[in-house]
């Protein structure tokens, strides 16, 4: 535990759903739920809007229409979102370079390495601080939490929601914890939290109580060790910079299970081909492809291939995509597929590059070996509907643009039909028109900058103060509201 609040964490608030709300004029107020739309789809972020109406992450999106059925339903544009987080992202590096992200919208940052902070007045006004130049940067609102560790400073973001800032004077983590539900400490889900209801302990107070021993008696020797110590306040891990992924993978539920062999594999290479631009953007490169499968009655499959070396070749990992589903029974139906990478590196064998030619060689030569007699007909792929055409096409709350009209975003497709709502981030609620889905003029877009004119931000923070006045900050009190 440090003596002065220095460990930073930074959560943005509702991200995906407060960026489509910036981006969009005519949905600011309003209930707005990310994430995927089809029956089996998730909802990924919802608005304070519709979480008042009941709405949450993680939610099947089937339950979020019946609980607010006039919300806005978007799919999420992680383009987007990237861009934003990586502005984030270079502010919370002016301030140290102990930056560590834990997601597009959520990070820690060691003030104290960084010579931004090094007392409780000077934290303060480094948190504050970052939340204007976010709001002025990208438009949107983060809430900070600062303590002299790193579960209390997410712990006292997460206090602080939404668009606050709460400081936790060391010395006073107990008096703060000790109300608070169990489930409020890292590692605490509901099937621990409801054990520990059971034995009778509900609050963080009633763990400290309770004792170290109890508590390994409970949950087991390294559970009830790391437990207790949370429970008191303590926690010693330092902030890490750059959290090195270890693999990258895209994955897609499909809406009705897929049965047509041909479909399948025509699925897959395209999650490959997605798979692999994620790697080339994040400049890395892998060695070990991987297909999952979640077949019709939940169980789910996975296979795996390791090449001779990393490689971000699009045509290796598909085949290699494509020889691990040859090895999966997909007769009763799929109702999701991934491909993954792992085994990550900074660096792409030359040789792997001749990989794809040497797998089509071999796959080839084993067809021959094994050729029936007959030619037996290739089935025709299952044909997709002309709604499922335009919904693949344009997305709900995707980017448009209009040769006469401008830009725009999706607000919905069907019925060979898509309604676009005219608007700009900077602009006032737009008029809405709908097209035919082949309509020339119509073109899907990139997604236009939250804030018209970014102000210049290379200079900061250097006018940030440095000062040791922790006696007028412990009188200020813990918390400072918006």
């Amino acid at each position: 535990m440090r003596p002065a609040p220095t460990i930073l964490h930074l959560d943005m608030d509702a991200f995906y759903a407060s960026a489509e709300q910036a981006a969009k004029p005519s949905l600011r107020g309003k209930a707005v739920v990310v994430g995927g739309l089809g029956p089996r789809g998730v909802v990924a972020t919802a608005s304070y809007e519709a979480r008042r109406l009941g709405v949450h992450s993680a939610m099947p999106t089937a339950q979020a229409r019946r609980l607010a059925p006039n919300a806005a339903y978007l799919v999420p544009r992680f383009s987007l979102y990237r861009t934003v987080s990586d502005q984030v992202m270079e502010l919370l590096r002016r301030l140290s370079p102990l930056v560590e992200p834990l997601s597009l919208d959520e990070a820690f940052v060691d003030l104290e390495a960084g010579g931004t902070a090094d007392d409780s007045a000077s934290a303060r006004a480094t948190g504050e601080g970052l939340r204007a130049a976010i709001r002025a940067v990208t438009g949107l609102s983060g809430s900070v939490g600062l303590a002299g560790s790193k579960m209390l400073a997410k712990i006292a973001s997460e206090e602080a929601k939404p668009d606050g800032l709460l400081l936790i004077e060391p010395g006073t983590e107990r008096e703060l914890l000790a109300p608070m539900s169990v489930r409020i400490l890292p590692g605490v889900g509901p099937a621990t939290g409801d054990h520990l209801r059971r034995a009778g302990m509900t609050t963080v107070h009633d763990l400290a109580e309770a004792g170290e021993a109890e508590l390994v008696r409970l949950v087991g020797k390294a559970h009830g060790h790391g437990l207790h110590r949370m429970a008191l306040g303590l926690d010693d891990r330092p902030v890490v910079a750059e959290r090195d992924a270890k693999s990258v993978s895209v994955e897609d539920t499909f809406d009705v299970d897929l049965h047509d062999r041909v479909r399948v594999r025509a699925e897959v290479e395209r999650l490959a081909v997605r798979c692999v631009e994620r790697l080339r953007a994040a400049d890395r490169s892998g060695r070990t492809v991987v297909l999952k499968v979640r077949r019709y009655d939940f169980s789910t499959l996975t296979r795996s291939e390791t090449l001779r070396g990393p490689t971000d070749d699009p045509t290796v990992v598909r085949e290699a995509a494509a020889r691990l589903l040859e090895s999966v029974d997909t007769t009763g139906g799929v109702r999701l597929l991934g491909v993954g990478v792992t085994g990550l590196a900074d660096y792409t064998q030359e040789d792997l590059f001749a990989q794809a030619a040497d797998a089509r060689e071999l796959a080839q030569r084993d067809r021959e070996h094994h050729a029936p007699a007959v030619e037996e007909p290739v089935p025709e792929p299952e044909a997709d509907s002309a709604e499922q055409l335009a919904a693949r096409r344009w997305p709900a709350g995707h980017d448009v643009h209009h040769e006469e009209h401008g830009h725009g975003w999706v607000q919905g497709s069907g019925i060979g039909r898509v309604t676009v709502r005219f608007e700009e981030p900077w602009s006032a609620p737009g008029r809405v028109l709908t097209f035919r889905i082949d309509d020339p003029l119509l073109r899907p877009a990139d997604p236009l900058p939250l804030v018209r004119e970014s102000p210049d931000y290379s200079s900061w923070p250097a006018s940030l103060p440095k000062s040791r006045s922790s006696g007028a900050a412990a009188s200020e009190g813990g918390e400072s509201s918006p």
